[in-house]
């Protein structure tokens, strides 16, 4: 074997040595990543049920989570404190892989569901259910959920025509939204001031009314559309790479496209309705999560992870850290609001890549 040959073999081997150590870094970093989130979780959603009017230690709170007959804290914490921490962590975590699943398909860390219409769909569902029809909470819930679905549809398909850009879906979407919120502040103009009260309380996103039969309905869901969604994370990875190079490693990518946006629109019907529109959630989870791994890793898993957390931590923050109480979807939007006009300024000068 002549010099240059060998030099070669060494360059190459030491290429793949270097492709391997990089995995392995990013591999432990995530999982770093993803144990210190999950701590986090479980720190802020124990805090969650000790905290409120009346404290009550760690040993109370797991006799009552274990089953156990605790005077005072069996209510307290098992029908009103445990509940609530659920369907935030739920709804948060759904919030967050849904957007994720958005703004990895298009490309766009700006092409959240609540910046391209679907939350609206929602909201203008569920008030219409409010103000017009007079309907109880489950029949606005199932509204809401029917909103979300037709709005991403009727996006969908208009944003298809002559091939799908995203681009133009996120253009369209935000046109959409627009003429449904308007929709909205038509209808809160228009009707009466004690559905005013109902449809305010639904459209600020609050967990205020978690019981176990609002959670219920969104648990269902989560336990077979979230594992649904997980199971697309290559195809949406490498769909990441561009159209021409997922076609090329085998991905469907109509298929994966249509599932994985099908999945994402369900999951997120189904939290909006529960908790109404957290505002921003779905929005931040992916790029948080994008910045605390790296690139390269699927974002699917930990964007939940993030959304989980961020509505644990603004429903506490909300609730115990000023002297009146607030709707999680105010703390959230007080947050997002500023992280839309940075990543805004980011898109622009990098082109707008997660």
């Amino acid at each position: 074997m002549s010099t240059a040959t060998q030099e070669r073999a060494a360059t190459g081997h030491a290429s793949v040595a270097a492709v391997i150590a990089g995995r392995r870094r990013r591999s432990r970093r995530r999982a770093l990543v993803t144990g210190i989130l999950g701590a986090a979780i479980l720190g802020v959603f124990t805090l969650s049920l000790m905290i409120g009017q009346t404290f009550y230690g760690l040993d109370e709170v797991v006799r009552v989570v274990a089953g156990e007959t605790v005077p005072g804290a069996s209510f307290t914490v098992g029908e009103l404190r445990l509940p609530r921490a659920v369907l935030a962590l739920l709804a948060g975590f759904s919030f967050g892989i849904a957007g994720v699943t958005f703004q990895t398909l298009l490309r766009n860390p700006l092409a959240s569901p609540d910046i391209i219409g679907i939350t609206s769909g929602a909201s203008a569902a569920a008030v219409f259910g409010i103000v017009v029809l007079a309907l109880s909470e489950t029949l606005v819930s199932v509204l809401a959920v029917g909103g979300a679905l037709l709005t991403a549809l009727a996006i969908y398909l208009l944003s298809n025509k002559g091939g799908f850009a995203g681009t133009r879906l996120i253009l369209i979407g935000i046109g959409v939204a627009a003429m449904l919120d308007s929709a909205v502040t038509y209808l809160l103009s228009e009707g009466a001031v004690w559905d005013l009260q109902s449809a305010m309380r639904w459209l600020a996103g609050s967990l205020n009314g978690a019981s176990w039969p609002v959670v219920l309905p969104l648990a269902l869901a989560f336990l077979v559309l979230v594992p649904a969604l997980l199971a697309q994370g290559r195809g949406l990875g490498v769909l990441r790479l561009g159209d021409d190079a997922a076609a090329s490693l085998g991905v469907s990518i109509r298929g994966t496209r249509v599932v994985a946006i099908v999945v994402a629109v369900a999951l997120l019907a189904f939290a909006t309705a529960a908790t109404g529109p957290i505002a921003f959630v779905a929005f931040m989870a992916g790029p948080i999560a994008a910045r605390l791994v790296g690139p390269g890793a699927s974002l699917l898993l930990l964007s939940g992870l993030v959304g989980g957390l961020l509505v644990l931590v603004a429903d506490l923050v909300g609730q115990f850290a000023f002297d009146s109480r607030y709707p999680v979807g105010v703390i959230t939007g007080v947050l997002g609001a500023p992280y839309l006009i940075y990543l805004l300024i980011r898109s622009n000068r990098s082109g707008g890549s997660l």
